[in-house]
């Protein structure tokens, strides 16, 4: 038969504080349920495990009175998928969705309870709330639960000729039961007869107490029946509806008192309890006179957890509960308005979406995974009280279990656990073996206190056998989901390895057992999806890692350096880069168990993970390494070229390492290029300004003179006087002829050296200048590198040498630098450089002259080699040979194939030196 089925909570996407998802595993009056978080991000979560495996039949969702998601889907899975445990990959099933009320009719007075009736086999049930219905009530946009009933049997045990067919629950969905409702209470002979007890609506406005008696009672009028033992049936009949009205009373006096207790009125706090206390005595005292109590009053003891009131605070409002749409109103804050009798609820709405007429062909047109699950329409009359924090007991006393105490251990539990019964004893494993967490965490305490207290001479058997079977009891609480069990074993682990084993002086080889059985367990959990957890398990690790004695084992570097597997969750992966780097930094690489080569490669290959944060962490690991081991850290990674610096992480190391060693990173070169170049640029254009003024003036000089010359010719007279008077012209000739035919890059004069013979001096003779093999551009030889890298047309396929500071083909770049045969530049204050022959000679401008003029100078320079090679020119005074030269110099330049005024533009423009 169906029943209640106890669950506690894996995990939710978060909450607001004092509202956590762990509150839903209590019902009570006085809870208060879970909230999400202030504008938190939707959908919300939260996954369910339930006590076992089971066949679920119906769940029940109490929705609160203004925080409603609009939609609830469902989801089932025989185990958790693998972003909660990382080497299992089972997926959750979709069952289906339900659509609640925006509670607008109640004006947020009211909450709803909707059941739903299912048939899924699984132990994990997965809830997904979807964004909440807008009202001015729910200013922070959260959507909240305050409590979820699941009721079920167990797998194995039920009975597939009774699961329902997909059309027999739509017709219950839309109200056709051919069965009378009345009856439903007499229905215990059926195997998927629900009680209403289990119902959750029972429980959230029963006192707790009252409500354990009323179901005894109702057990044992079911034994009266079996029994034919009518006339006593129907008196504990009786007895049933008699307490159902005490204990609503007597949780609705709960309520007041929390109120009372809230508001700091401590003197009506008093009065309502000792109303509960006289009203509780009456009722039972008549119980006493028809002899029902004494067998229903030993199921609920005093001390017993599952059974204490909520020891909370109320909320400022307390409301009703609804089916759908029915309502009730809000409890006000004055004590008289506390009344939760049933008389007070509204007529059921009948128009409800469930019941609309044309939903049938609705449901036919949906594709089957989007069809809401159908809900069950109850009669009015389950209200309750908003909860408020409960107690810290999360999980019911399992089934069969005496009050107080741990169950049994199973066969199957008795076998695995044997050797730790036989030295810790039964009832401790039992309650580590426990489904009720407090009970394990009460038992990994006890042990704890008993290992602390082993006195120093004892048996080293003893110790060893003690601390072995601590370890397997540790080893099974790391696993547990629930955060304070799992804090006892971490407590207890620390101990062990800190205190019990140097106290008693036990070997290497416990510690070893010690380190070897528990941290592979701990390092799964801290790909835990609490991130609490997480940190917590992390945090542990780099703990004892640190501690002498397991520091010296050497064996959780090993641990962390295993590569990441390829269906590893994220969480976990990002938790082994990051303990893996900060026990690097803690530990460093000298006999620790971390080498060069096991993290260089572990690091390598996280490169490749899926996760940018794991890449991220794994490009700072390297760069850490690369601190301590340059050179071996090297060994480890690609070549630092251009195809290698492709891969944004590679270049993002290597340029690390430029940092890391002083040297400029690649895009500090080229921001230097690049400023070098605007420099360049700049000069460039200064000098031409001031060549180009130069020539101007030298023109305008060369004009003046001949004015002068032309003046002097005409007052020249034939007589004496004019003959003297000819004398003081001639140096005014003289200098103008000196301006007019100089070069005034190489120094040489001659008759021939007209605007034509200067620009064919330029194009073909002058040593100081040189013609572009690539542009044909008459430029000077002592920037022919700038002029290739920044002036000539074939710039873009010039590079410039590191080492020698030349212009070098870019294709012929790679080879030039590896091969290192280039002659290395001095810095431009110690030495120029020569373009043609690659040598370094003095300083300075006249320097240039001596180097590429003189006799010992450059021998690459081809106009040199031309003009050594020459007929000596004869001396002055010669007026033949003269006038034969001046005349063979005119027609040259009348074969110049360049056009007249090209030179001159061009030299004007790369003549940058000058």
């Amino acid at each position: 038969m169906p029943h209640k089925i106890g669950f506690v909570v894996v995990s939710s996407s978060g909450h607001e504080d004092g509202f956590s998802a762990r509150e839903l595993m209590i019902h009570a009056p006085t809870v208060s349920g879970w909230r999400s978080p202030r504008f938190c991000q939707f959908p919300q979560e939260l996954v369910l495990q339930m006590v076992e495996r089971c066949r679920v039949r119906k769940l029940q969702l109490l929705a609160h009175q203004y925080m409603i998601p609009s939609r609830v889907e469902f989801y089932i899975s025989e185990s958790l998928p693998e972003y909660f445990s990382p080497y299992q990959a089972e997926r959750f099933r979709r069952l289906g969705y339900v659509s609640l009320c925006d509670n607008e009719m109640t004006g947020c007075k009211a909450r709803e309870l909707k059941s739903v009736y299912v048939d899924a086999v699984g132990q994990f049930l997965k809830l997904i709330f979807h964004e909440n219905h807008a009202n001015k009530y729910n200013v922070y946009n959260q959507v909240a639960l305050v409590a979820i009933n699941i009721i079920g049997d167990p797998a194995d045990l039920s009975d597939e000729s009774n699961i329902a067919s997909r059309e027999k629950l739509i017709d219950h969905y839309l109200g056709h039961n051919t069965e009378d409702p009345a009856l439903e209470g007499t229905c215990t002979g059926k195997s998927d007869y629900i009680s209403p007890l289990d119902d959750l609506a029972f429980d959230m406005y029963q006192d707790p107490e009252v409500a354990q008696i009323i179901r005894k009672l109702d057990e044992r009028k079911r034994e009266a029946v079996q029994k034919e033992r009518y006339d006593y049936a129907k008196k504990l009949k009786q007895a049933v509806a008699d307490l159902q009205k005490v204990g609503e009373r007597l949780g609705r006096f709960e309520v007041e008192k929390r109120c009372a207790v809230e508001k700091e009125d401590y003197d009506l706090a008093k009065e309502k309890k000792q109303q509960m206390e006289r009203y509780r005595g009456r009722a039972y005292a008549r119980l006493q006179l028809h002899g029902l109590l004494d067998a229903a009053l030993p199921l609920v003891p005093p001390g017993s957890p599952r059974h204490q009131p909520a020891t909370l605070s109320p909320p400022p409002q307390e409301e009703g509960v609804t089916e759908n749409r029915f309502a009730e109103p809000l409890l006000q804050d004055k004590l008289s308005s506390h009344s939760l009798d049933t008389s007070q609820q509204p007529p059921v709405d009948q128009s409800l979406p469930a019941t609309h007429p044309h939903l049938k062909t609705h449901l036919q047109s949906l594709p089957y995974d989007e069809r809401p699950l159908p809900a069950v329409h109850k009669q009015p009359g389950a209200a309750a009280v908003e909860p408020e924090d409960g107690d810290r007991d999360m999980s019911e006393a399992p089934r069969g279990a005496t009050a107080g105490e741990p169950e049994r251990l199973t066969e199957k539990a008795l076998r695995e656990a044997s050797s730790a019964v036989d030295v810790l004893g039964e009832a401790l494993v039992a309650g580590a073996y426990s489904k009720t967490w407090s009970y394990r965490e009460d038992a990994l305490l006890t042990l704890y206190k008993r290992l602390v207290e082993t006195p120093v001479g004892t048996p080293k058997e003893d110790l060893k056998s003690a601390l072995r079977a601590s370890i397997f009891l540790i080893r099974r609480a790391i696993r547990d989901i629930v955060t304070p069990v799992f804090q006892a074993s971490l407590k207890l682990l620390k101990m062990v390895i800190t205190q019990y084993i140097p106290k008693h002086k036990l070997s290497k080889l416990d510690t070893t057992y010690c380190v070897e059985r528990t941290v592979p367990v701990l390092l799964t959990r801290t790909g835990d999806s609490s991130a609490r957890l997480r940190i917590v398990a992390s945090n542990f690790i780099q703990e004892i890692a640190l501690f002498k004695d397991v520091k010296s084992l050497q064996m959780i570097p090993s641990y962390l350096v295993q590569p990441l597997k390829a269906n590893a969750s994220t969480h976990l992966a990002l938790s082994q880069m990051d303990l893996l780097a900060r026990l690097l930094k803690d530990l460093g690489t000298d006999d620790t168990g971390f080498t060069v080569d096991n993290v260089m490669k572990f690091s390598v290959g996280a490169l490749e993970h899926r996760v940018y944060e794991v890449r991220e962490t794994a490009v700072r690991i390297i760069l850490d390494m690369y601190k301590q081991h340059r050179a071996l850290t090297l060994d480890y990674l690609p070549p630092d070229d251009s195809s290698t610096r492709k891969n944004v992480l590679y270049k993002t190391i290597f340029e690390g390492f430029a940092k890391l060693d002083g040297r400029p990173t690649e895009a500090e070169i080229r921001a230097q290029k690049k400023a070098a170049a605007e420099e360049a640029e700049k000069r460039k254009k200064d000098e031409i300004k001031a060549l180009q003024g130069q020539l101007a003036a030298l023109k305008e000089t060369q004009a003046e003179g001949q004015e002068k010359e032309s003046e002097a010719t005409k007052a020249k007279d034939p007589d004496a006087q004019g003959r003297k008077a000819a004398p003081p012209s001639a140096p005014e000739a003289l200098d103008t002829h000196c301006l007019d035919n100089l070069c005034i890059f190489c120094g040489e004069r001659s008759d021939s050296f007209t605007e034509e013979g200067l620009d064919l001096h330029y194009w073909k003779h002058c040593l100081m200048l040189t013609r572009c093999d690539h542009c044909r551009q008459v430029v000077e030889i002592a920037s022919l590198t700038e002029h290739l890298l920044t002036e000539c047309d074939k710039k873009d396929g010039f590079g410039k040498c590191y080492r020698c500071n030349e212009a070098v083909l870019k294709e012929e770049l790679p080879k030039h630098i590896k091969t290192r045969d280039c002659n290395p530049a001095k810095p431009e204050k110690l030495a120029n450089r020569c373009p043609l022959c690659h040598e370094n000679f003095t300083p300075g401008e006249e320097a240039w002259k001596a180097h590429l003029m003189g006799a010992a100078g450059c021998t690459m320079n081809l106009r040199r080699t031309h003009v050594l090679h020459k007929p000596a020119v004869p001396p002055p005074g010669k007026g033949p040979a003269m006038s034969k030269s001046g005349t063979s110099g005119a027609k040259v330049g009348s074969k110049i194939p360049t056009p007249k005024g090209g030179l001159s533009r061009s030299s004007g423009r790369t003549y940058t030196k000058r």
